[in-house]
């Protein structure tokens, strides 16, 4: 997260500490797959070069903060969260008033004219609902406008909200594939259109069905995201200059770095307050962590895609590090994913030491299986 925005309240005499100081922690997470390209066996997200990842983040109102890589993954700590670049993966996650719905044409001319793809797999928008949305500017000044926006591009979107709308809730667009394939048909852009068009051209000739196989059997997917609300503020006091100095000195203080063994942790400590941390593996798989402390609108979000077949004893760990009054689990797994059956495992999850379960929701879709809980420290 970024230092918090100053905002002056329309009344004077009845503004409050948070009117006049408050950052929205609540990120905006985009995750786009693209299409394996027969024609072109070196296509590769990371070939974009680090000058059009700044010129594309100035448009979503962020900048680069530190960069790590390996050879699976380049991690990119930002102003306002984090970016995430695999050979054919790009995940942006991105808090404040960023726009990163405003990158999405950019990126599509990066995509083909940079790594060489040209057509979209799949795509997932989520959020959980803001703190104050009243502050956010277009296109994400509501879920509907966000929606109508992926709807210019997409034929085949589809939006849900799960939770208590009125309450705490967590909004997805994601695509619809209908009996399969990666036919994604976009509205918008010509110029990517022309060049998936001319492509078609030239992929005649490869063997329709080996595309079809790779097609059916997807490599292993998944991934879990805590967002926590209500923290308990003598931990959110870690992620503060006046307790720690330095990044790793709260990264440490806090037990951040005992919470996936194995990462090379890239971290980051605002000033006066705020904390943003990369980590990532030798195989692969990343963890993402994001603190706004400030006890009137305190939020901490986790992500992670390591692989698990019962994600329960990595939200326990999540949570005691934190002690959120409030937290929102999300589980995202393909068929192929060991965390296929996660939603079995965090069914019997009913409570987790202080934190007692008050909303679980399925949904199935045609590539991956969601899993969505809320839970609250009780007695609340």
């Amino acid at each position: 997260m970024a230092e918090s925005e100053d905002l002056s309240s329309s009344s004077s005499n009845s503004s409050s500490r948070e009117d006049m100081h408050f950052f929205e922690g609540v990120e905006k997470l985009l995750e786009i797959w693209f299409a394996p390209n027969p024609a072109n066996k070196n296509a590769d997200l990371r070939k974009i070069p680090r000058p059009m990842w700044d010129a594309l983040l100035k448009t979503v109102r962020c900048e680069i903060i530190s960069f790590t890589r390996n050879d699976q993954i380049d991690a990119y700590v930002l102003s306002e969260s984090s970016m995430f670049v695999s050979k054919r993966r790009w995940i942006l996650k991105t808090c404040g008033t960023t726009t990163p719905l405003q990158c999405f044409e950019p990126l599509l001319r990066l995509a083909s004219e940079i790594a060489g793809y040209s057509e979209i797999e799949d795509l997932f928008y989520s959020r959980k609902n803001y703190k104050r949305p009243e502050l956010q500017v277009s296109p994400h000044r509501g879920f509907e406008e966000e929606v109508a926006f992926l709807d210019s591009f997409f034929d085949d979107g589809r939006a849900y909200s799960l939770g208590a709308i009125n309450r705490d809730c967590w909004h997805l667009y994601t695509l619809s594939r209908g009996g399969g394939g990666t036919n994604k048909i976009l509205k918008r852009n010509n110029h990517i259109h022309q060049l998936h068009q001319q492509q078609q051209q030239h992929q005649h000739h490869y063997d329709d069905s080996q595309m079809i196989e790779a097609s059916m059997q997807p490599d292993p997917d998944q991934t879990i995201e805590i967002l926590m609300t209500e923290l308990d503020p003598k931990v959110m006091a870690i992620f503060t200059k006046d307790e720690c100095t330095t990044a790793k000195e709260a990264t440490q203080k806090s037990g951040i770095h005992r919470l996936i063994p194995g990462m090379i942790i890239d971290d980051y400590l605002f000033d006066p307050c705020g904390y943003s941390m990369n980590g990532i593996s030798k195989n692969g798989c990343y963890m993402t962590i994001h603190i706004t402390p400030e006890p009137e609108f305190s939020y901490v979000s986790f992500e992670s895609n390591v692989a698990s077949s019962d994600y329960g004893e990595l939200i326990e760990r999540v949570i005691r590090t934190f002690h959120p009054g409030k937290f929102i689990v999300t589980v995202f797994a393909n068929k192929t994913s060991i965390a296929a059956n996660a939603s079995r495992e965090i069914e019997h999850l009913g409570t987790i030491d202080q934190w007692k379960r008050r909303d679980i929701q399925y949904s199935r879709f045609a590539s991956y299986d969601l899993t969505y809980a809320q839970y609250c420290k009780y007695p609340s």
